[in-house]
């Protein structure tokens, strides 16, 4: 039987390079949670609203990235690992709301040493099996001893809902080894109708909260160039 992790080992730099690369993609999960963790605490202080439910981190496992690369008829090496793979290390963002997934994407696009460099929006345009979700692939900045590194992670971010059906196709998909009998994909095609159903009529329940949201972050901005103002054209008269 082939073991996968010898042919990670005759790659040049061995078990150290692989090591080194998942301290690497580790480091970059680290900096996207931080930056996560503030975003909550920033919201629930200025609105007293967190659009975040709870979030997942993952980095994949040598045997399914050497899986993915035979996958794709690359050889086995690092170079290939970094610049083909771009789902090594995925955080996964649980949103209570639709309209909540988007105002994450803006706030991702918007960070400055974050680069978005791919945008796939499963939400509008699902995929044939049912799936929803919204995909960035995110160049990280990571600090090392030795200079900055970018590195690629793949942030998910999906309502309560979809990351239920998506769970739940998961674990039939590895079951029945991704050969899904056309009654079990058909089903779960129309689940995920449902799913869709529930969370556009639980996105009208809480639009009064996201409304709230909104008011409350533009007269924010509005106070904030008052001020501004205020101080540039203020003087002091004796």
């Amino acid at each position: 039987m082939e073991n996968n992790l010898i042919n990670f080992d005759e790659v040049k730099e061995g078990a150290q390079q692989l090591r080194k690369i998942n301290l690497m993609y580790e480091s970059a999960l680290k900096e996207i949670e931080t930056k996560i963790d503030i975003i909550s605490q920033e919201f629930e202080l200025l609105y007293k609203y967190n659009p975040i439910e709870h979030i997942k981190t993952r980095i994949k496992s040598p045997e399914s990235i050497v899986k993915k690369l035979k996958k794709k008829g690359l050889e086995v090496t690092y170079k290939n690992l970094l610049n083909e793979i771009n789902d090594v290390a995925g955080i996964r963002i649980i949103c209570s709301f639709i309209p909540d997934i988007y105002r994450m994407v803006e706030m991702f696009e918007q960070t400055p040493d974050i680069k978005i460099i791919q945008e796939k929006d499963y939400i509008k345009n699902p995929k044939p099996s049912g799936y929803s979700s919204y995909h960035l692939i995110a160049l990280v900045p990571v600090s090392f001893s030795q200079g900055m590194t970018n590195v690629k992670v793949e942030i998910q971010i999906r309502t309560i809902a979809m990351d239920f059906w998506a769970s739940l196709e998961h674990k039939i998909k590895y079951k029945y080894d991704e050969n899904l009998p056309k009654n079990i994909s058909k089903e779960l095609i129309e689940c995920s109708k449902i799913v869709n159903k529930l969370d556009k009529k639980m996105s009208n329940l809480g639009n009064t909260l996201i409304e709230e949201f909104d008011l409350e972050q533009n007269t924010n901005k509005n106070n904030k160039q008052i001020i501004k103002l205020a101080e540039k054209n203020f003087t002091i008269s004796i």
